[in-house]
């Protein structure tokens, strides 16, 4: 890429690395590490957060909705970052990401309208609905993440048995 798109490109890149490396996302995601030490299922690790946000991408595309990917990654990576709060304080784990979105998005050049998008995208993303819109393909997308079919421990997940992938599914 050439001129502005590809400064705008490397200025996206950027601030996903920004929320990478930011100190409060790296607790909260050693917190989750530490919660979910002995856990035999699905845990919340970064590669589960990059798959739903490639999902949630690649749905808005095939769908033809226009889809900011800066946003839908940052979404990505932050949409499960409340789950030790969950564990340890029994809130909500996406009430908890919003909350901590809230911190780390301003300090990685978010602006206001964008942190808006991201943050209810996070709030959302256990909320099947049935608009064909961007929150929509974010459920879906985290959803279809998991792997249940190929998972050892699919007979103990606490997930209903409709909720789970046990085919392979596109």
């Amino acid at each position: 890429m050439g001129g502005q798109a590809g400064e705008a490109a490397e200025q996206n890149k950027n601030r996903l690395d920004q929320i990478w490396r930011h100190p409060r996302y790296q607790e909260c995601l050693k917190a989750i590490q530490s919660c979910e030490a002995e856990r035999e299922f699905c845990r919340h690790t970064p590669e589960h957060f990059l798959d739903v946000a490639r999902l949630t991408y690649l749905l808005a595309l095939e769908a033809g909705l226009s889809a900011d990917k800066d946003l839908i990654y940052a979404a990505g990576l932050l949409h499960d970052i409340g789950r030790a709060a969950q564990y340890e304080q029994g809130i909500p784990h996406e009430k908890a990401s919003v909350q901590i979105a809230e911190e780390i998005l301003p300090d990685c050049g978010f602006n206001r309208e964008e942190r808006e998008v991201i943050l209810r995208l996070i709030d959302s993303h256990r909320k099947r609905s049935l608009e064909n819109d961007l929150a929509s393909l974010f459920y879906r997308a985290d959803k279809l993440s998991r792997n249940c079919f190929s998972c050892p421990a699919r007979e103990s997940c606490n997930w209903p048995d409709e909720k789970k992938n046990l085919e392979i599914t596109y």
